[in-house]
């Protein structure tokens, strides 16, 4: 086997469709467009969505629901997790500022304390939010908490 008697493999090579270049090619007159109509001009383009002048899906379904602009989301943490966050990026106090910069939260989330587990290490809370039962077990252990 030498390079000059190198071929790809039967079938593996096809012609590239040479649109309007006569009828003998197959491919003249209308240039596989079909006949006429929008999509055989110039500069056709389609709207994502466009049924051909059927009402889009979209707009025959109802819509349904309600977002509420008013609704206020939390990264929540329970306090049986404070202990061990604490001890892993050992925190000196539980703020939104020192969960951001160990890449727990993002800058702009707010926080807020449950009640789940026990707190056992005597630490400074400041956060956004705090159920009571959170409050009194962080009391109950020597800590302190503010609400931001």
């Amino acid at each position: 086997m030498q390079l000059h008697n190198l071929k790809p493999a039967a079938g593996s090579v096809k012609k590239t469709k040479r649109i309007g270049r006569g009828e003998g090619s197959g491919h003249g007159g209308t240039s596989t467009k079909g006949s006429k109509g929008q999509q055989a001009r110039t500069g056709y383009q389609s709207k994502r969505g466009h049924e051909g002048g059927q009402m889009p899906i979209q707009r025959r379904m109802p819509k349904r629901g309600f977002i509420n602009p008013f609704r206020v989301d939390y990264k929540v943490f329970n306090i049986g997790q404070v202990d061990f966050l604490v001890e892993k990026y050992s925190l000196a106090e539980f703020t939104p500022d020192l969960l951001y910069i160990n890449g727990l939260i993002n800058r702009t989330d707010l926080v807020k304390i449950l009640g789940s587990g026990e707190v056992k290490s005597k630490i400074a809370f400041k956060v956004n939010a705090a159920s009571a039962k959170a409050k009194e077990a962080i009391v109950a252990a020597g800590g302190t908490i503010e609400i931001l």
